[in-house]
């Protein structure tokens, strides 16, 4: 209780500094709302205790998680209730990657001079215009008095001038394509980036790069999922079947993402550095090795590296986004057509999320700014924010809510969508402002191990298919120095250009030379009906020296909820939550029910959020 305390009047004297700083116009209009939204909100200090140094999380029961350690065993009664799941360990040692791709296959060969024509050719085949270009620009470098180019005739004549003009023009033309690329770079940094830098920065794994696991997918309506490795292979693991089917293609290279194509038993999309490819796998086969000739391949100019899949729930379509792309690309895969949903700045797509009622769908950019799209007219509106771009989001199972999360600060937004029909189908129909439902800053827990820091960025999250759990992946952002101090952030209403709605972000605060700060899963308890609400449930840990990569809730467990942790020791780990609503066996006179970890009394109560 006096963590919370502690919490509650830093935020009271947030208020009274914001309150003074406030023209009494701006406050007069908007500090109801204000006051009224913190004071249904509190900090990670209401959450349990993480569990202890060498512990990691078994379960839940009685909304409370269990832990102990590795060796243990879930309790007998619920053990029924469990799959025989694979739990697996992919050692990063045990993989290759590949290098980084080359540009070019110019350097394997050895120099052989061909005319300036062929090259240009070969240049436009290679790279496109700005290869001709080039070549043109430095033609004169090569030499070409073996081509006559001095002779004296007139026709020689002509070509030399002609020559001349070519280069010259291609001089100005890279010059002035130079110049318009560094103000675009300037105005969207990643696009300087390499191909691999730039999925690991859009990726909504933790470290990409590093981890032997880059890509996680459950199968809508089955016990299957499948793993994206460091090496580029892709595994495919079948709760019900010994059989481990491994894909491997040219093209399947730098796999950022991965989705199953719902009501069908095994399409599997796979985001690639160069294109999408849609492998089609026979359930019953028994082979381990899928020839390539069961992949579809899915292309689109300028549309590369992508980084984010996303299937219509009926299974009809298929988006795949670009971060260099400004387009995103809604396929027919049958037929292997696409259509360009375009708009102009942004800066491309990095994460596609589509609601599971398959009305709308969630669309981030680069840029301080998202979209929504609805799937009727595909019309889209857009939610502009101040700190950063949009880094991950989660609809709710019945579509009517979105939650996201906003690079450089540590706050859950929401938003809340109603339905049109008649006259006003084909819109968006979100509301106005975004609320802030949980703040994740940093937080000190006292326990008998000593001080530990939690909080910060939100880096990826997930919501269960019933709606009663969500969880977070909080991303420690070591920034020294930095001060504890509000942060005005503000959204203005879209389509009212004069409206403006204020809200007070926490930002990420503390001093972080502390023992003991690192990533950690948070998870919340949620009700979406008849009011939103959100309410702590506790920490996740895994293995001593395991940060969590990915998460994937199971589609389809019916004893609550299953959430599956990638992390990045390369083990896979499923940690079942048992909710006190679900049809949970009774204990028998034999057993007792486990001991829930230490709480903080009524604390763990006390909801997060509340729309009441």
């Amino acid at each position: 209780m006096v963590g919370t305390m502690l919490a509650l009047s830093a935020w009271e004297l947030r208020l009274r500094v914001v309150r003074i700083l406030l023209p009494y116009s701006v406050e007069h209009k908007i500090s109801p709302l204000l006051f009224e939204s913190l004071r249904r909100m509190c900090s990670l200090a209401l959450f349990p205790p993480p569990p202890p140094p060498g512990d990691i999380t078994l379960y839940e029961f009685n909304n409370a998680l269990v832990s102990g350690h590795s060796y243990d065993k879930i309790p007998l009664p619920f053990q029924g209730q469990l799959e025989d799941l694979p739990v697996l360990t992919i050692p990063k040692e045990t993989l290759k990657a590949h290098c980084r791709l080359e540009h070019s296959t110019k350097p394997a060969f050895i120099h052989h001079r061909e005319s300036l024509w062929k090259r240009c050719i070969n240049a436009w085949c290679d790279i496109g215009v700005a290869g001709v270009l080039e070549e043109l620009a430095n033609a004169e470098e090569e030499g070409y008095s073996d081509q006559g180019l001095n002779d004296q005739s007139w026709m020689e004549s002509a070509k030399k001038l002609a020559l001349r003009w070519m280069k010259t023009g291609s001089h100005c033309t890279l010059a002035f394509c130079r110049l318009v690329s560094s103000l675009h770079s300037s105005l969207f940094p990643h696009l300087s980036l390499q191909s691999e830098d730039m999925i690991a920065k859009f990726s909504q794994a933790t470290d990409w790069t590093g981890c032997s696991i880059r890509a996680f997918a459950w199968h809508p309506h089955t016990s299957k999922f499948a793993v994206a490795l460091l090496d580029d292979s892709i595994r495919v693991y079948n709760a019900n079947s010994a059989t481990i089917p491994i894909l491997k293609h040219r093209l399947q290279r730098n796999v950022a993402s991965m989705a199953w194509k719902p009501l069908c038993a095994s399409i599997l999309a796979v985001a690639c550095h160069s294109c999408v490819l849609v492998w089609h796998l026979d359930p019953t086969s028994l082979s381990t090795r899928p020839s390539s000739g069961c992949a579809q391949v899915l292309s689109h100019p300028g549309h590369s590296p992508v980084t984010s899949l996303a299937w219509a729930p009926s299974g009809g379509l298929l988006l795949s986004a670009s971060p260099v792309d400004t387009t995103m690309l809604v396929w027919d895969v049958s037929t292997e057509n696409c259509i360009q949903l375009q708009w102009f700045g942004a800066g491309g797509v990095t994460y596609l999320a589509w609601s599971p009622d398959g009305s709308k769908v969630l669309a981030a950019t680069p840029s301080a700014v998202f979209r929504v799209w609805e799937v009727q007219m595909w019309t889209c509106e857009k939610w502009p924010t101040i700190k950063g771009p949009c880094q991950t989001g989660c609809w709710s199972p019945d579509g009517s809510r979105l939650l996201f999360t906003v690079q450089g600060e540590s706050v859950i937004y929401s938003l809340s969508f109603l339905e049109y029909s008649g006259e006003r189908q084909g819109r968006v129909g979100g509301s106005k402002t975004a609320s802030i439902v949980a703040d994740l800053s940093e937080t000190t827990f006292e326990t008998l191990y000593g001080e530990e820091r939690i909080g910060g960025e939100v880096h990826s999250m997930v919501w269960d298919p019933s709606g009663e759990r969500l969880a977070v992946v909080i991303k420690v952002v070591p920034l020294l120095g930095r001060q504890d101090c509000p942060l005005l952030s503000f959204f203005p209403a879209h389509n009212l250009p004069y409206s403006i709605s204020l809200f007070l972000v926490p930002t990420l605060a503390g001093n972080y030379d502390a023992p003991t700060c690192r990533t950690i899963i948070a998870v919340f308890r949620t009700r979406n009906s008849p009011v939103f609400e959100l309410l702590p449930c506790g920490f996740l840990q895994g293995e001593d020296g395991a940060q969590p990569q990915l998460l994937a809730f199971h589609p389809c467990f019916k004893k609550g909820a299953l959430l599956t942790v990638c992390w990045s020791t390369g083990q896979v780990s499923h940690i079942p939550f048992f909710f006190v609503s679900a049809q949970v066996p009774s204990f028998s006179s034999g057993h007792s029910p486990p001991a829930p970890l230490s709480s903080r009394g009524s604390t763990r109560e006390q909801p997060l959020f509340s729309e009441l």
